[in-house]
């Protein structure tokens, strides 16, 4: 029997953070939520993790980003989940290694297929690792 897959939003906006939690418990995840940059930190760091989804633009955002890749856990891939980006943002989040960058708003089957083909994906490398 598979595990479910671990994913951690990190989302500052309540409603689209409960909406994402749904869609993806509904996908059948396992779903922790935060609000704020130091609450996604905390669990982020306790917290084994397959996929982590981040607003950019909530306070902190590209600080959590960069703190999470230069820590241990740093091979949980990042998604970054906003209302907007510019060429310059994308540019910043790839080369802090984030995966793929959903803009909001979006479609829930497609938000929540292209986070799970990410986590399958870690998945994948992970036992190829062994």
């Amino acid at each position: 029997m598979n595990e479910k897959t671990r994913i951690l939003v990190i989302e500052d906006d309540p409603g689209v953070s409960m909406m994402m939690a749904y869609l993806l418990t509904w996908a059948d995840c396992e779903v922790q939520t935060a609000w704020n940059a130091e609450r996604g930190m905390k669990l982020a760091q306790t917290g084994e993790f397959d996929l982590i989804t981040l607003d950019m633009n909530m306070p902190g955002g590209f600080e959590i980003c960069s703190s999470l890749k230069e820590n241990p856990f740093s091979q949980t891939s990042i998604v970054f989940v906003s209302t907007r980006f510019c060429e310059g943002d994308v540019q910043r989040g790839r080369d802090l290694g984030v995966v793929d960058f959903i803009k909001k708003p979006f479609v829930a089957s497609d938000f929540v297929s292209r986070l799970l083909s990410h986590a399958r994906q870690d998945e994948e490398i992970a036992c190829y690792a062994l």
